[in-house]
């Protein structure tokens, strides 16, 4: 149940993400990434981060065979939300920008160690 209640309120947050196209998102522990966007086109990304941290600070970046390229969203404090009793940090960017096939757009907490990631696909 526990889990339900998780994965509903991420979805909420993450604004019904899918796997195909520029709108998809992924988890790494606590941490998770989420990006909405048509065909190549990334029109904003989310960083989310399950529970509580006020004070908290959130980036997103471009990795690209396997090494970073570029910065999406420079470090920006999170806001504490709360969806169904869970409590959650989320920053988010507007993008509107193209890129390359295959791109993974990650993200990282400057108090967290995991980087989930999303690959861009046609």
């Amino acid at each position: 149940m526990r889990k339900a209640i998780y994965m509903t309120a991420a979805a909420l947050v993450l604004a019904g993400t899918a796997p195909a196209y520029a709108s998809g998102g992924a988890d790494r522990g606590p941490v998770s990434v989420g990006v909405i966007g048509d065909s190549l086109k990334v029109k904003e990304v989310r960083a989310l981060l399950k529970g509580w941290y006020p004070g908290g600070r959130a980036e997103v970046f471009v990795l690209r065979s396997g090494k970073r390229v570029q910065t999406v969203g420079s470090w920006k404090a999170t806001e504490s939300v709360e969806y169904g009793g869970h409590k959650f940090e989320i920053a988010k960017w507007p993008v509107n920008k193209s890129f390359r096939h295959g791109d993974r757009i990650c993200s990282r907490f400057d108090h967290r160690s995991e980087r989930p990631c999303v690959t861009i696909q046609r």
